[in-house]
């Protein structure tokens, strides 16, 4: 049975939610219909990194596409609860719109705030208030243990900072890596897995301690470097295919230099 629908030349932001409800309509898309919160979750996370990319890009059309992807995301949870008659789209827009106005007292409200950082303490007091936090040990535990690890880390020492809870100076930071590195060798020493992965963390904690001191953020930093080690590779392989050398047969020696080598091309 087909579904009664009218085809226009634009939509708007009524047209996605009743588009979405249609779907998961009984005689809309099976798969739709099919979906939970659960199942697409991934999806949710794919989609955002995607909006990164096309950002990373500077791409003007993949930021909107992709931005729709992620409220088409939106859309479907929202309309998997409201279907429920727990919540709807709606109620979501009032909410954040409630949250802005709550933790902008600054411009909403009779706090004065004259630059970024004055901004954003008036932010974090509102938000603190809002949520009954009474420490920083209570807005640490508030971190999604679901972001990536580097960026979870990274946020917990700088709400650390905010009560003074933090290094000196960069020598410090330096002295704490070589610390953990010094650990992390006892431990494989001792062949103790369980301490081998415990100073490992620490010692990833510690590098992001030091990434925070030089300004440089570990999550970009780190993909960075994985995306020139691919480069790289992919130079020596196309070295060692023109010169006949097998990379499993290889020694270490003989594909450092074709590493070298590559390097010195990268840098041309």
């Amino acid at each position: 049975m087909a579904i009664d629908f009218e085809i226009k030349d634009r939509y708007d932001i009524n047209d996605l939610i009743s588009i979405v409800t249609k779907l998961r309509a009984p005689d809309g898309c099976p798969w739709d219909r099919a979906q939970t919160h659960d199942s697409i979750k991934k999806n949710f996370i794919e989609e955002t990194y995607e909006v990164i990319e096309a950002i990373n890009k500077n791409s003007i059309d993949g930021m909107r596409e992709e931005l729709g992807d992620v409220l088409l995301q939106i859309a479907l949870h929202c309309e998997m609860e409201s279907e429920l008659d727990n919540f709807n789209f709606d109620d979501v827009c009032n909410d954040i719109c409630q949250k802005l106005v709550i933790r902008h007292p600054h411009v909403f409200g009779d706090v004065v705030a004259n630059n970024e950082e004055e901004a954003l303490v008036s932010w974090d007091n509102a938000k603190a208030k809002s949520k009954g936090q009474k420490n920083q040990s209570a807005s640490m535990n508030s971190i999604p243990i679901e972001l990536p690890a580097l960026m979870r880390a990274e946020k917990v020492q700088h709400k650390a900072k905010k009560v003074g809870f933090d290094w000196d100076d960069i020598d410090d930071v330096f002295d704490k890596v070589y610390e953990e590195i010094n650990e992390l060798k006892i431990a494989i020493e001792h062949n103790n897995s369980a301490n081998v992965k415990e100073e490992f963390g620490d010692l990833l904690f510690a590098c992001v301690n030091l990434s925070r001191f030089i300004d440089v953020d570990s999550e970009e930093a780190l993909t960075g470097a994985t995306d020139k080690f691919i480069k790289r590779f992919e130079i020596v392989e196309e070295l060692a295919q023109k010169e006949g050398i097998s990379m499993k047969n290889s020694s270490l020696e003989e594909l450092d230099l074709l590493w070298d080598k590559a390097k010195e091309i990268l840098a041309e």
